[in-house]
């Protein structure tokens, strides 16, 4: 590798918005993520709808047009 164009990789803190932390290795020094394994309904087994920016309510709503022009 050529020296001194590489970024420096180190170990990263990962904060998720249910409080769970765990550490990981990148070049940034802390990630805040939205889900992680803890609060993930593939891994719970629980659903649980995550809303960003009303795309959940629109789908419904593009939907609910489909099955009344069928």
């Amino acid at each position: 590798m050529k020296e001194g164009i590489h970024p420096k990789y180190g170990k990263c803190e990962v904060r998720c918005a249910c409080g769970e932390t765990f550490e990981t290795g990148s070049i940034l020094e802390s990630i805040t993520v939205d889900i992680c394994s803890k609060c993930h309904p593939f891994y719970t087994g629980r659903q649980k709808l995550v809303d960003t920016g009303g795309r959940v309510d629109k789908f419904k709503r593009r939907m609910d047009r489909a099955k009344k022009s069928v």
